[in-house]
C-alpha cells in the first residue's frame, strides 16, 4: 500500500507513453510534461517528483500489479494460470505465445518507459549544482535519488532480459540517441553494466533504518540484494540465439559477487532478517502493517484504486470468494498444482499460507472444501485483508514482494556450494535457518541436510520451491538452472502418481469427508476428529455414519477432471512448451515492424 512517498507528491511524467498508432513507430517520444528537463531538475523537490515518475512504471496492470507478477511466471511445476487457452494470459501460461498477444506487448512497452525515465534521472541529477555544491542535506537527498534511479533501471532491464533475452539496452535518454531503434545488446554485457551500476548505487543509498519514515523506496539493502540476484542470473543458464541453453565459463565470478553481497546483508540483521513467523509476513502485507524485521527487502508500492498505479493481488489470485460474502469477489486466477501441495511436509507451516483449498461462495461466509485439482494461492488472499474490502473492487492495494531476506540466505547457500564445490558450515546454517522457520514447533523434523555438492544443490532447488511459492520466482530459478523442461515433465509424472495413489503417494486419500464447524471446515480424520485435524496424509477415512459429512473428490478428482482445454490437468498445463524456444518470449509483431529488421526474433518464433 503506497504511503508517504507516493501520496505526498503528484507524479511528473517526463516521457510520452509508447504507443503504436497507425504507421507511427511506437518508440517515437514526444514530451507531454508541462515541465522542461531543466525545470524538472531545478531543485531537490522537482527531482524527487521526477524520480517518482520512474517508480510509476513498476506499478499497475501492465507492471507488477498483475501481468509481470502473476501472468509471466506461469505455467511452471508450481502453478498455472487457470482456464482454457486464449491469445492472452493463458497463451502466456501454456507457452503458445503469438506475436499479436497484447499481454507480451504492453508490459514490454511499460518496462521501456521505466528505462527511459530512469535514464533521464541518471543523466540529470548528477548535473544539478546542488549534487556537489548544495547543503549536506540536499547532497544526501540527491545522491539517494541517483542511487534509486540506478536500481530502478537495473530492475526494468533485468525483467526485460528475463523474458526476452538480448534486448535493446539504452543507457542514455532518448533525446540523445541518434537512432531510437538501437540494436539489441548482448545480455552478458548488459548484466555487467547493471551489476557495476548497482555497486555504485549501494554506496549512494541509505540503509532502511536511516531512510526516514517507512515507505516503499529503494534502500541500500535493495541494491545489494538485487545485485546478488542479478549476479546469479548472469552466472546461470539462459536461452541463446543458437537455440541452446548455455552459461558462460566465467560464471564463478558472479557467484562470488552474489556471495559477497549476501554476506554483507546477513551481517546487518539490524536492517533485514527473517520474520519468525512465515504466516505473519503475509498477514502484515494484507493488513498494511509495518514489519520491524524488514524481511521484505524490495516491494512494489500499490495504491490509488486504478489499473495504472494499484495492484490486483487479492482480486485475481487467492481463494475463490463470492461477491455475496463479506470479503468481496475475487480469487481463482492462479491455480496451484497437486504435486506442489504434496511437496510440503505435513508440518511445514508454509503450505497452508501458500496454498488455499477452500472457497467462500455464499453470504453466510461459510468456507467449503475445494478438490485437489482446484487449489489456489494464499499469500495475497483477500479474506485476510484488514480492513475488509467487500464488493467487486478490483484493486485491493497489496504491495508485491520482490525480494525477501530468506532469498538472501538461500542465494548465499547456493553461491557457497558452487564456489566451494560443496557447502560449508555457514551455508548449511543459512539453509537451515529458512527451513527451521518453516518447521516452527517441529524443527526436529527438518531432516538431515546433505553435505555433498549435488545433494545440497538439490536441497536448495527444493527449498526455494517451497519458500517462494507464488512470488514470481520459481520459473526464473528453473531457467537459470536449466531445469524448467525437466521439472515440467517431473510435475506431470507426479500428478499422475498422485491420481493413481501409487508410490511415493500411496497415503493420498481418494476422497475427503468434511463438514462445517461454524464458518470453518472440520475434517474427518479417523479417530482424530478435532477441528484442526487434516486427512491429506492418510488414505480415505470414512465416518460411520456418514450423516452430516460431505464427501469431496481428492485424488479421485484427478481421474475425472478435464481441467484445461478438455485435457486432464497433468496434460494441459504448459502444453505448448518447446525446449529451445519457450524459455524466452517472442518480440511482438508491432515491435518487430517498428525496428524494420534491426531486431532479430527469438529462437523458434
Amino acid at each position: 500500500m503506497k504511503i508517504k512517498f507516493y501520496q505526498s507528491i503528484a507524479t511528473v511524467s517526463l516521457v510520452a507513453v509508447l504507443t503504436t498508432v497507425g504507421c507511427k513507430k511506437y518508440t517515437e517520444v514526444e514530451p507531454v510534461s508541462q515541465y522542461s528537463i531543466p525545470q524538472a531538475f531545478s531543485d531537490v523537490s522537482n527531482a524527487t517528483n521526477a524520480l517518482i515518475g520512474v517508480y510509476d512504471e513498476l506499478q499497475g496492470d501492465n507492471g507488477y500489479g498483475i501481468r509481470i507478477s502473476m501472468y509471466y511466471p506461469y505455467d511452471s511445476d508450481e502453478g498455472i494460470v487457470s482456464g482454457n487457452i486464449d491469445n492472452g494470459r493463458r497463451g502466456v501460461g501454456r507457452y503458445q505465445l503469438l506475436l499479436t498477444n497484447s499481454e507480451i506487448a504492453n508490459p514490454f512497452r511499460q518496462l521501456y518507459r521505466g528505462v527511459e525515465k530512469a535514464n533521464l534521472c541518471i543523466e540529470q541529477i548528477p548535473l544539478m549544482p546542488q549534487y556537489t555544491g548544495g547543503s549536506a542535506a540536499d547532497q544526501a537527498l540527491l545522491k539517494r535519488l541517483h542511487g534509486e534511479a540506478l536500481v530502478l533501471r537495473a530492475q526494468y532491464l533485468f525483467q526485460l532480459m528475463l523474458n526476452w533475452g538480448d534486448v535493446p539496452a539504452p543507457m542514455i535518454p532518448a533525446y540523445k540517441q541518434p537512432d531510437l531503434f538501437i540494436p539489441p545488446t548482448d545480455r552478458d554485457s548488459t548484466y555487467d553494466k547493471l551489476i557495476a551500476d548497482l555497486a555504485v548505487a549501494r554506496d549512494l543509498l541509505p540503509w532502511r533504518t536511516d531512510a526516514g519514515p517507512r515507505n516503499e523506496r529503494i534502500t541500500k539493502g535493495v541494491a545489494k540484494a538485487l545485485r546478488a540476484k542479478m549476479a546469479l542470473f548472469r552466472g546461470g543458464y539462459s536461452l541463446r540465439k543458437n537455440g541452446q541453453m548455455e552459461r558462460r565459463s566465467d560464471f564463478l565470478t558472479y557467484y562470488n559477487i552474489a556471495k559477497q553481497e549476501c554476506e554483507e546483508l546477513m551481517a546487518r540483521r539490524d536492517q533485514h532478517t527473517l520474520n519468525p513467523s512465515y504466516s505473519d509476513i503475509w498477514r502484515k502485507v494484507t493488513s498494511f502493517t509495518y514489519d520491524p524485521q524488514g524481511e521484505i527487502i524490495f516491494e512494489v508500492g500499490a495504491g490509488g484504486g486504478n489499473g495504472n498505479s494499484d495492484s490486483r493481488m487479492g482480486n485475481y489470485d487467492g481463494p475463490n470468494l463470492s461477491n455475496a460474502s463479506r470479503y468481496g469477489a475475487g480469487g481463482g486466477g492462479v491455480q496451484m498444482l497437486p504435486n506442489y501441495f504434496y511437496a510440503f511436509d505435513s508440518v511445514d507451516t508454509r503450505r497452508d499460507v501458500t496454498v488455499t483449498h477452500y472457497q467462500v461462495t455464499s453470504a453466510t461466509n461459510i468456507k467449503s472444501q475445494r478438490r485437489l485439482g482446484e487449489l489456489n494461492t494464499g499469500k495475497y488472499r483477500r479474506d485476510w485483508r484488514v480492513p475488509l474490502l467487500p464488493g467487486t473492487v478490483l484493486n485491493v492495494g497489496y504491495n508485491w514482494a520482490m525480494i525477501r531476506f530468506s532469498d538472501v540466505l538461500l542465494m548465499y547457500a547456493e553461491a557457497v556450494n558452487e564456489i566451494n564445490n560443496g557447502p560449508n558450515a555457514a551455508a548449511i546454517a543459512a539453509f537451515e535457518e529458512v527451513r527451521k522457520r518453516a518447521y516452527a514447533g517441529n524443527t526436529g523434523l527438518i531432516g538431515t541436510t546433505p553435505t555433498d555438492k549435488a545433494g545440497f544443490f538439490n536441497a536448495i532447488v527444493n527449498e526455494r520451491f517451497l519458500e517462494f511459492g507464488h512470488e514470481g520466482i520459481r520459473k526464473y530459478d528453473l531457467l537459470r538452472w536449466n531445469l524448467l523442461a525437466a521439472k515440467i515433465a517431473e510435475a506431470r509424472t507426479k500428478i499422475q502418481q498422485i491420481r493413481d495413489r501409487v508410490a511415493p503417494y500411496t497415503y493420498v486419500p481418494q476422497y475427503i469427508y468434511w463438514k462445517n464447524n461454524g464458518e470453518e471446515i472440520q475434517y474427518y480424520a479417523g479417530t482424530n476428529t478435532a477441528t484442526t485435524a487434516q486427512p491429506f496424509w492418510r488414505p480415505t477415512q470414512i465416518p460411520s455414519p456418514t450423516t452430516g459429512w460431505t464427501r469431496v473428490d481428492w485424488a479421485q478428482h484427478l481421474t475425472t477432471a478435464s481441467a484445461i482445454d478438455g485435457k486432464p490437468l497433468w496434460q494441459g498445463f504448459a502444453s505448448f512448451f518447446v525446449p529451445g524456444k519457450s524459455e524466452l518470449f517472442p518480440f511482438d509483431q508491432a515491435t518487430l515492424s517498428s525496428y524494420q529488421g534491426k531486431l532479430q526474433q527469438n529462437p523458434g518464433y
